[in-house]
């Protein structure tokens, strides 16, 4: 059974903790315009089910719904999040295996010193400790078959958001409603 349309553009953006997988999604929506769904692990894990980050959680299924919906809407879809490989990558490859158009992956490797200086910056962390972070990094932790693209640190965000825009290929495409 398929997922969304040949003309539909799955974008999925993994990274660690303070990698700048949301700012570089929100700019990718921003730059697009309309037609653009954010699917976001943060916001559906913790804010919608405030379920803790585990193998076979209800939010790995809740995330694959909604990108599917967005997607079969019409809208192209960036999900981000940190997605670990062990614990989404098979809710990855489905989806991956199901888009009927074209999917790309992008890993945002950023050092541990670097996320936790972003980190440090953030409104969480006061919240969110350096302790945490450590607990949680995984140097790339890249989903098998070399489906995604790697992205280093000193990649800055503009230049991220327009190499994606690029090769994906939404730097061609009109917005739904600019």
């Amino acid at each position: 059974m398929g997922t969304g349309t040949t003309l539909t553009r799955l974008i999925v953006l993994r990274g660690n903790s303070a990698s700048g997988k949301s700012a570089v999604a929100s700019r990718i929506r921003q730059r697009f315009g309309r037609g653009v769904a954010l699917v976001g692990q943060d916001n559906l894990r913790r804010t919608v089910l405030r379920e803790r980050d585990r193998p076979g959680a209800a939010n790995i299924g809740l995330i694959d719904a909604v990108a599917r919906y967005a997607l079969d809407a019409d809208f192209h879809v960036v999900l981000e999040g940190i997605l670990y490989a062990d614990h989404y990558g098979d809710m990855l490859a489905r989806l991956r295996e199901d888009h009927r158009g074209p999917t790309y992956g992008y890993y945002l490797d950023v050092p541990l010193e670097e996320t936790l200086l972003r980190h440090a910056t953030k409104p969480i962390a006061d919240v969110v400790g350096a302790d945490d972070l450590r607990s949680w990094y995984r140097p790339l932790d890249l989903l098998p078959g070399g489906t995604e693209t790697v992205i280093g640190a000193e990649s800055a965000l503009a230049d991220t958001v327009e190499r994606i825009l690029r090769e994906t290929g939404l730097a061609r495409l009109p917005a739904a409603d600019r």
